[in-house]
């Protein structure tokens, strides 16, 4: 995925296979949002940012970081949701066939929500960078910072919809436990990426 062009991406996700989905689309605006944010730090260097140096340095890597972390999450989402699929194709003409199904499309169910729920917690991570940058950074791109936000909670609130469609078939209650503690993040994510734009919209309509 990380190799295709983007019309090639934007193709296959168009076309009726079971991935690349929304778990991936969850995935790419978080790698986008991360993307912006390493943007806007890059702009934010010298002598005027001089104060938030190590600030901005330390931005400037961690999204990067983030960004190779959340276009991985974007792979794996789409690996594991094929995973899925192919657990219900698994054959239930015995017992023993139909416990070994159940038994295969649970653990797939596992392994497809747990890249969601990490992008959620990708998103969290770029909105705190968000919020960090909002202050310090080049005025010439504070949209872009709130450009970041708005892709984070797209990122955030596509990813707990595909957290929540697999908690159905998930009977670890431990892991279940987990993954809707993970979704419960997300309408604070929104709020917060909300106060960024509406900040970002009050400086530039003065």
């Amino acid at each position: 995925m990380r190799d295709e062009k983007i019309s090639d991406f934007l193709a296959r996700l168009a076309d009726r296979v079971p991935a690349p989905g929304g778990g991936a689309s969850a995935a790419l605006h978080a790698a986008q949002a991360a993307a912006l944010l390493g943007m806007v730090a890059r702009y934010s260097t010298g002598e005027k940012y001089a104060a938030h140096q190590a600030d901005i340095e330390r931005i400037t890597t961690e999204t990067d970081e983030l960004r190779a972390v959340a276009l991985q999450l974007a792979e794996d989402d789409a690996a594991a949701f094929t995973a899925v699929t192919d657990a219900y194709k698994l054959p239930k003409d015995t017992d023993e066939a139909k416990a070994a199904r159940s038994a295969a499309i649970a653990k797939a169910l596992v392994g497809a929500a747990r890249p969601p729920a990490e992008v959620i917690a990708a998103a969290l991570v770029a909105v705190e960078f968000a919020e960090e940058l909002l202050p310090i950074g080049n005025r010439n791109v504070i949209t872009d910072v709130a450009a970041a936000a708005e892709a984070a909670r797209a990122a955030a609130t596509t990813a707990r919809v595909n957290v929540e469609i697999n908690l159905g078939g998930i009977k670890d209650e431990k892991v279940r436990a987990e993954l809707v503690a993970e979704a419960a993040k997300v309408d604070d994510i929104a709020n917060r990426a909300e106060q960024v734009t509406a900040a970002v919209r009050k400086e530039i309509t003065k």
